[in-house]
């Protein structure tokens, strides 16, 4: 049996607000590093840069959405993506 494919990404919360409902941070996967700006009133993840986003998008969200409230401003994270890198 084959194991599927595992990278840990390492996330940064840089700054939240609650005026507006925004969310920004730093992913790194791999060789891949990332900001992202999350509105977590209307649900919308912006990813940049364009390199490597479709890998790291949907696991990002699904992370977001499941630690929504336990996220905090110079906290680091992690979580896996089913996604070698």
């Amino acid at each position: 049996m084959s194991r599927l494919p595992a990278t840990t990404a390492q996330l940064r919360v840089l700054r939240q607000s609650f005026n507006p409902c925004l969310l920004e941070g730093e992913i790194t996967a791999g060789t891949f590093q990332w900001r992202f700006r999350w509105a977590f009133d209307r649900g919308e993840l912006q990813v940049e840069p364009s390199l490597g986003r479709a890998l790291i998008q949907d696991a990002l969200l699904r992370f977001l959405l499941k630690a929504d409230y336990q996220l905090e401003p110079g906290g680091d994270y992690v979580f896996t993506v089913r996604a070698s890198f």
